[in-house]
């Protein structure tokens, strides 16, 4: 159940209300505020919005605020109806009054082409789409387009159906797209149209049914053995690049964050509570805000450096970098995994192959999250090791290190006396 409130925070004498949503998911509490378009005088809203007053003029001002606040807080409680809790935040808060003041088009006025309507979808969440998700509808807008060509005819939003799936699968496959490539992007497609019939379009009614499977990923992580190894090391085998890019890889194992958040760790970000070390950051790929505890090992590492983290290097770098770290810790020998590689010499086209290559050459930047979920599972509660990786849910953290209900119920035995 979600409540909105009404706020004047500014300090001129008459200014914008500013609207914040609470809301209670999964267990936790959201807060979130953005600025609404409607003005009131300052006096007016400290002295006499909650009194009761005789005073005609001030009565019919009252009405005249409740009436327009009303509007407002039925519009964001309707939009926040039918929206996915995973995906409200601020902009998504923020761009909901922008449509209250500017509805969007109506249906009649809107694209009817997918991939125009892919534009159009761009557009209208601009405000809650992070950059990476933005890239991946245009990088699926452009398949679409070449399979418009090979069809010579543009594909409707009604025509996302199970023919259009049978010719998806088809066009993939020649291009020799992985299985999880086209599971995942036709789950994107589905949700595009899904919004196109929010919007008042048109869509298959067998649109909701539409599946692919996964296939099995291999999850590639250090094991505590491993990770010993690499640690161990003698600083005379690296280079200064290769022992920075190490003690980034052992950071990573252990606090289990993306590159994208680690590379980003100052020790400005850690502080001291109750005489523990934790450090405070924001997750780039989510808007989060973390707070996780500072391992021992990480405290090693710190105290080498004077107390400074390694310096922060390119994501490309640091992925040729550990791949060298963990040769040198003898990590040589074959297992199962998939890489890109060159379809043809020369192409410039690279697909994901699954085949048994050495494991130093598996290790990306995404093996410390990985390892980090991976190793502590059973040791630490799972609620607990969700808070530190950033998942929404136990079932999303325990799907990321590939436990199936089978794992799960044959895990349970060893509590059976």
């Amino acid at each position: 159940m979600a409540t909105i409130n009404f706020l004047y925070r500014s300090t001129k004498e008459k200014s914008n209300l500013h609207l914040r949503l609470l809301y209670r998911f999964d267990d936790k509490d959201f807060v979130y505020g953005a600025n609404t378009k409607f003005e009131v005088s300052k006096q007016y809203w400290s002295k006499l919005h909650k009194k009761n007053s005789k005073d005609i003029g001030i009565t019919n001002e009252k009405t005249r605020v409740n009436t327009e606040l009303n509007k407002i807080e039925n519009h964001i409680l309707n939009a926040f109806n039918l929206a996915n809790p995973n995906e409200i935040n601020k902009g998504w808060l923020q761009t909901q009054i922008d449509y209250y003041y500017n509805p969007p088009l109506q249906a009649e006025a809107l694209p009817k082409e997918l991939t125009k309507y892919l534009d159009f979808y761009i557009e209208y969440r601009k405000h809650e789409l992070k950059d990476t998700s933005v890239q991946k509808f245009r990088t699926i807008k452009q398949k679409i387009e070449e399979l418009e060509i090979l069809r010579r005819k543009p594909i409707l939003i009604k025509d996302v159906n199970d023919s259009f799936k049978n010719e998806f699968v088809s066009f993939y496959k020649t291009k020799k797209y992985a299985q999880n490539t086209m599971q995942r992007e036709l789950t994107f497609i589905k949700t595009v149209c899904r919004h196109a019939r929010f919007m008042g379009i048109e869509t298959s009614p067998q649109l909701d049914s539409l599946r692919l499977d996964q296939s099995k990923v291999e999850k590639i992580y250090l094991t505590t053995d491993e990770l010993q190894k690499i640690e161990q090391i003698e600083k005379a085998k690296l280079t200064d690049s290769l022992e920075n890019a190490k003690d980034w890889l052992i950071i990573s194992c252990y606090t289990g964050q993306r590159v994208s958040d680690f590379m980003r760790f100052t020790k400005e970000m850690i502080r001291v509570e109750k005489g523990k070390n934790l450090i405070e950051f924001t997750q780039k790929k989510t808007g989060k805000i973390m707070t996780i505890p500072v391992h021992p090992k990480v405290i090693e590492i710190l105290n080498k450096r004077n107390g400074m983290f390694p310096y922060a290097i390119s994501d490309q770098k640091y992925n040729d970098f550990i791949k060298t770290v963990c040769e040198i810790a003898e990590l040589t020998y074959k297992i199962k995994g998939s890489k890109h590689i060159e379809t043809a010499p020369k192409s410039g086209i690279f697909r994901k192959v699954d085949d048994m290559y050495r494991k130093c050459d598996l290790v990306t930047s995404h093996i410390g999250r990985q390892t980090f979920a991976t190793i502590h599972y059973g040791k630490i509660p799972t609620s607990l090791l969700k808070n530190i990786t950033g998942h929404t849910t136990e079932k999303m953290f325990l799907t990321y290190i590939g436990k199936s209900s089978e794992d799960l119920a044959l895990e349970t035995f060893k509590y059976f006396d």
